[in-house]
Parts: C-alpha cells; sequence; structure tokens
C-alpha cells in the first residue's frame, strides 16, 4: 500500500466546487480589504477547511478501499500543490520587508516566515496573543494560521486513516469520535479561551472531519439513507410543484444547495468576530458548506451560480489569491501608518488576483504536473532555506543596519515597548512570595512597598519609571490588561469576561498582607470602557462593564459606581487614595512623529504629535465628570491631573524637547512616567 508506484484515486472534477472556493476566498478577500461591506467575510477560511476535509477524505477513502494509497505520494502531491505558491509569496514578503519594515518589524516578520515555511503559522500566532499582541493588519503573514491548521491535518489525519485500516477498525466510526471530540473541544474552550480555540488545530480539525464525514457519505450510501433521500425528494416535489415527482433527486438536493447558500449568507452578514468565534458559530459556515457539497453538481444553484466561468476561474486561483491578499494589504496598511485609503486597498486587490492569476498559470500548472523526480527535493530544500533565512532574520533582531543610512536608530528605539512594565517578571514571587494568579501582572522592587499601583495598562505605563528604577518610589503594582479595577463589576471583551473583579479584591487582600503600603494610585484608561470606542487611530472596541449582582445602568453609571466602591473600601482601611486622571491619548502611532518610513505608497512628512485640547476635553468630558462624581461620594479621595504636562492651553503634544511622551497611540512612554511621578511627588501625593 506504501509503494510509490501506486497511483492514488482521485475524485471526478466538480466545478462546483472551484465555484464554492472562489466564494470561500472572494468573501475573505473582501473582509480584510473593506470588513464594514462584510463582517462575516472570514468564515471564507471555514468553506475552505470543508473542502479540504471532503476532497482529502475522498481521496484517501477511494484509495485505500482499491489497495492504492501511498503516504508518499499523497505527501508528494501536496508539497506539488502548495510549496510553489507559498514559497513565492513568502519570498516576496520578506523582499518587501527588507525596504520597508524598521527592524523590530522585520525581525517579526522573519519569526512569522520562517513559522509559515514549517506549517506552524497557527501555533507562533497562538503564542503571541494577549496584551502585548500587534494587529492583525500589522503582520503580513497573519492569514498563514489556516494554512497551518490544514497542513497539520494532512499530516496526522492521512496516517492515521493508514494505521486504523491496516487494524480493520471503521473509519466511520473513527471519523465521527474525532469530529465530535474536535467540535467539543471547540465548544468548550472558545468562552473561556477564545485564542487557543482560534488557532488551535484541535479545535478546528472537525471543521475539515465534517468534510470527511461527507466524503465517506457520498462513497458508501446505506440503503435506510438512500430510502430517506428519496422520500424527502418526493415530499419537496409535492410541496412546491403539481406534477408528479420524476425520482431523480434535483428537488431535494434543490433544497440543500439553497438551504447551505442561504446559511452562508447569513454567516457573510451576521457573524462578527466579537461573537467569540468560532464556537458554536462556526457550525453555520460549516454545515452551509457541507449542504451544498452535498447537493451535487446538477443542483440549480451549483449548476448556475457556482459553475460560472467567473467562479470556476477564482476558484482555480482560490490559493494563490489568498496567499497574496493579506500581504499586500498588510503593506499597504503598514506604509500608510494606518487603515489605507479605499483606492490603495482596492489597487491591492486588483494586484492580488493578477499576481494570483499569473502564479496559477506560471508556476502551479507547471510544477504540480511535473513529473521530473528532482521537483519534490527542490521544494522541500526551498521551503527550508526560506524557513532558515527567516528564523535567522529574527535571530539577528531584524538586521538592523538596513536602515543606517536612513533611519535614527536612537529615536526610533524610543518607540519600543519599555521591557519589563507590563508582564509579570517573577518580583512579586522573589520579594513578596505572592502570586496574583494567571492572565494579570503583578511588579514589586521591594519586599516592602509604600505605594500600591492599580488598573489596567495606563496604570503599568504610569508605574514604569518607578519598576524601572527611574524614579526612587519603593512600589508594587497589580494589575490586569483592559481592566479598570470597578468592585462588584466586571468586563466584557466581546463574549469574554475578563474577571476584571478579581483585581480590587486582589488588592485589598495586599494592604492586609502589606501594612507598609500607605498610598494607593489608581488609574485606568477611562473613556475607553464606557464610550465603546478607541481613540484617533483605533476604531469600536468590544468592551462593556456590567454589575456582577445583575442591576441595570448605563456603562458610565457603572464605571462610577465600580470605582466608588473601592475607593470607599480602601478609605475605610486608612490608605491615601489618589486617582490618576488619564493622560490624553495621542491618538496616532508615535514612530510617525520622529522618523518617517524608508518607503511609503504616498508622499509622507513627519506629523507634528500634537493635537487641538478641545479634542481632549471633547474625549475626557463625561470621564471628568465621573471623577469629579467619584470624589463626590468619597471626600477622602484625592484627585491628580497630569495634563499641564502633556498640554498647553490650545495643544496637547506626544513630543517635547526631542523625546517622545507615548510609545504607541495611548501609553505614556517611560520619560512622561518620570514627569508624572516627579510631579505627583512635588504636590506631596506621593512619598
Amino acid at each position: 500500500m506504501h509503494s510509490s508506484t501506486y497511483s492514488l484515486s482521485h475524485p471526478k472534477y466538480r466545478a462546483d466546487i472551484d465555484g464554492l472556493r472562489a466564494i470561500a476566498v472572494l468573501s475573505v478577500v473582501v473582509f480584510h480589504a473593506a470588513p464594514n461591506w462584510m463582517q462575516g467575510g472570514f468564515i471564507g477560511v471555514d468553506i475552505f477547511f470543508v473542502i479540504s476535509g471532503f476532497l482529502i477524505s475522498t481521496i484517501i477513502f477511494n484509495s485505500l478501499k482499491a489497495q492504492s494509497f501511498s503516504l508518499l505520494e499523497f505527501y508528494a502531491r501536496r508539497v506539488k500543490r502548495i510549496f510553489p505558491a507559498l514559497f513565492i509569496v513568502l519570498a516576496a514578503c520578506y523582499a518587501v520587508g527588507w525596504y520597508v519594515l524598521f527592524a523590530d518589524e522585520f525581525a517579526h516578520l522573519g519569526m512569522h516566515t520562517s513559522a509559515g515555511a514549517f506549517f506552524v503559522s497557527n501555533l507562533a500566532l497562538w503564542s503571541e496573543t494577549g496584551p502585548l499582541d500587534k494587529p492583525a493588519s500589522a503582520k503580513p503573514l497573519f492569514h498563514l494560521w489556516s494554512l497551518g491548521i490544514e497542513e497539520q491535518f494532512y499530516i496526522v489525519w492521512p496516517a492515521l486513516l493508514v494505521l486504523a485500516w491496516k487494524g480493520r477498525y471503521n473509519l466511520l466510526t473513527l471519523t465521527l469520535v474525532f469530529a465530535t471530540a474536535s467540535l467539543a473541544w471547540n465548544l468548550q474552550a472558545s468562552v473561556k479561551q477564545p485564542a487557543t480555540t482560534f488557532f488551535s488545530p484541535q479545535t478546528r480539525f472537525w471543521e475539515l472531519l465534517c468534510g470527511g464525514l461527507l466524503a465517506w457519505a457520498s462513497l458508501h450510501q446505506h440503503p435506510a439513507v438512500a430510502g430517506l433521500q428519496s422520500k424527502l425528494d418526493r415530499g419537496i416535489h409535492r410541496t412546491l410543484y403539481r406534477s408528479e415527482p420524476m425520482g431523480d433527486g434535483l428537488a431535494l438536493a434543490n433544497a440543500l444547495a439553497l438551504v447551505g447558500a442561504g446559511l452562508l449568507a447569513f454567516g457573510f452578514l451576521k457573524i462578527e468576530p466579537a461573537l467569540g468565534y468560532p464556537g458554536k458559530w462556526a457550525i453555520v459556515p460549516v454545515l452551509g458548506a457541507v449542504l451544498i457539497i452535498s447537493a451535487g453538481p446538477q443542483a440549480w444553484f451549483n449548476r448556475v451560480v457556482l459553475s460560472n466561468r467567473w467562479a470556476v476561474w477564482f476558484g482555480l486561483i482560490s490559493f494563490p489569491l489568498y496567499l497574496w491578499h493579506s500581504p499586500l494589504l498588510s503593506y499597504a496598511h503598514i506604509m500608510e501608518g494606518g487603515n489605507p485609503r479605499a483606492d490603495i486597498r482596492l489597487g491591492a486587490v486588483a494586484l492580488s488576483i493578477v499576481l494570483a492569476w499569473l502564479t496559477y498559470r506560471l508556476v502551479e500548472r507547471r510544477v504540480r504536473f511535473a513529473k521530473h523526480r528532482l521537483v519534490v527535493p527542490v521544494l522541500c530544500a526551498l521551503m527550508g532555506a526560506i524557513g532558515a533565512l527567516g528564523w535567522y532574520t529574527n535571530s539577528q533582531n531584524g538586521f538592523a543596519f538596513r536602515l543606517n543610512s536612513k533611519v535614527d536608530l536612537a529615536l526610533l528605539s524610543q518607540t519600543i515597548e519599555p521591557s519589563n512594565t507590563r508582564l509579570s517578571d517573577g518580583s512579586c514571587e522573589k520579594f513578596l512570595d505572592y502570586s496574583i494568579g494567571p492572565g494579570a501582572v503583578c511588579l514589586a522592587n521591594t519586599s516592602a512597598p509604600e505605594v500600591l499601583f492599580v488598573g489596567d495598562s495606563h496604570a503599568m505605563s504610569l508605574n514604569s519609571a518607578a519598576v524601572l528604577g527611574k524614579v526612587s518610589i519603593q512600589s508594587m503594582l497589580i494589575g490586569n490588561h483592559g481592566c479598570p479595577p470597578l468592585m462588584n463589576h466586571s468586563v466584557m471583551d466581546g463574549k469574554v469576561n475578563k474577571g476584571c473583579n478579581a483585581l480590587p479584591e486582589e488588592a485589598l487582600k495586599v494592604l492586609a498582607r502589606f501594612p507598609t503600603i500607605q498610598t494607593v494610585v489608581l488609574e485606568s484608561r477611562g473613556p475607553m470602557y464606557f464610550s465603546g470606542s478607541g481613540y484617533g487611530i483605533e476604531g469600536p472596541n468590544n468592551y462593556s462593564i456590567f454589575a456582577l449582582d445583575g442591576s441595570a445602568a448605563t456603562q458610565a453609571q457603572m464605571f462610577q459606581q465600580g470605582y466608588s466602591q473601592f475607593v470607599k473600601a480602601l478609605l475605610l482601611r486608612q490608605k491615601k487614595v489618589v486617582f490618576v486622571i488619564g493622560s490624553p491619548e495621542l491618538g496616532e502611532e508615535p514612530r510617525g512623529c520622529i522618523v518617517t518610513r524608508p518607503v511609503s505608497l504616498l508622499n509622507k512628512t513627519l506629523s507634528s504629535c500634537s493635537q487641538d485640547k478641545s479634542k481632549v476635553d471633547e474625549r475626557q468630558a463625561v470621564y471628568r465628570n465621573l471623577v469629579e462624581s467619584i470624589q463626590a461620594d468619597n471626600p477622602g479621595l484625592q484627585v491628580y491631573d497630569p495634563i499641564d504636562l502633556f498640554c498647553d492651553d490650545a495643544q496637547c503634544y506626544g513630543l517635547r524637547n526631542g523625546k517622545l511622551l507615548y510609545w504607541d497611540d495611548d501609553h505614556i512612554s517611560t520619560w512622561a512616567s518620570e514627569l508624572v511621578l516627579n510631579d505627583m511627588r512635588k504636590q506631596k501625593l506621593l512619598p
């Protein structure tokens, strides 16, 4: 069975499946280029999973039955199918990145190039998820996560089926068991571990296995199932028509295809990432794809819509189109410093279609059907080489020498995230034998802290000069990214409860354990939590506050109530409590204030790194009113306002005296932290 002389048994070509591929890839392209047009376009990836599972399983089941299956031939065909286009795209992305990306970005690209070449992109991206992660639009190879899952399936599933076949096990039972286990894992983990559910092969394999189950059903039709299908066909025909059923199954096929198309349309228009995808919502596109494929090529939708020449053409170039479109849109986003203009995005999509067609015509077709025995070894060597180059690039920190003549690296270093300020570094455990638990941050520079900082990542930025020794304060910080310290309240990020109520609870435990702490400093990015929106280059967010007791109130009211209850608890413990009004959000990437990118699509000049103070006043108006209400509820609360360090009467600034006050679009730099903490000490708010 493993002799390379055996030939795999391939299913008969179906134009409608290429048409379904077209729907899948075009929906993804539209989602990446204009998400407002099709908020659920990302489910095209799930359609691809079903198609891949169906076709691959059909080949394997048929070949095993015919005693002609060869793992070596199977893997060789996968190499010839996938490696040529992928290598070209990886090499092109690397070449563009050499001229376009800053050193830290190029190092990151190197890591993703290596992960893509070795088909572990999903695992690499999974490891990056968290508060320090960059947006997907800043990662040209982010889309290779799905290819990683497919290739991991291709490695595991055929070998498992061969072993089961040799052991005379029931392949249908095996497929059902693994599909059910994977689906159950997906449903269980989707709420508490969304990143795991999204990137993990274990929680995605069920989608490909649904295609496998369909493949089995199409090859092994049980008489009882055939009888049920005949009854359904006749019933549907009689419901819709006056004539007697023809018994050709078309009524049922048409119904299946139209229901499947309806499910996909619903998914494209109504499903959104904030729903906690994949989870239960992934069932919609998976079921839709299964129904369309099961309807067969003679169903009206499949025959007329999916099999038309344009749908088939896009289906034929779907793989290279998927590979090309995302890097082009990502590089446009990177070079423009944000979401590029509509004409630039449209141009990127058009170019990706042209490149996909050229890749298909000049590379894919020639290599895929080449007979030379060295084709597969050469392709493997090329893929290994580009993967090794990516790894080496990452190990060399992105070859900063590339930019020596174009960029002031000393200035650029100010935009690098301050190290050891936003993740637990073990200091709490080392000095204090204390751990706040997973997902949160605990930092201390002494075993006898005098000041406790509590809040989200903005509190961490405020504390950065203290924890790095720039300002002499005996401090400890407990915080959680995206969590204001609201007592008896928590925050939802989409469908995920961040458990923010634990933050004030832990703070009170810390105070009981460390009586040396006499001052508690509170800060968070206030407006973001109750306004439903970021600022500047950021768009809407998915944050929402809720009361643990289920009581109803506006988002602003719950923000005030949660803070007031926490402040009251702190004051009852005889602590000095200082509420720091958040510094103005910059609203742009600070790199644009000090350096221009080596290559950009449009003529770029340095940003003034300033904004009208009226914009800041408008953004913070409700927030400042809430702070006044919190102070009115708790007269002992002291409030510190740092705005004079960032703004004058007319403007607010991100750059002063050649130094950045921010390291990203909303977090203050360590130098700004020094300014704020020293000013607080001058005002006797800190020891």
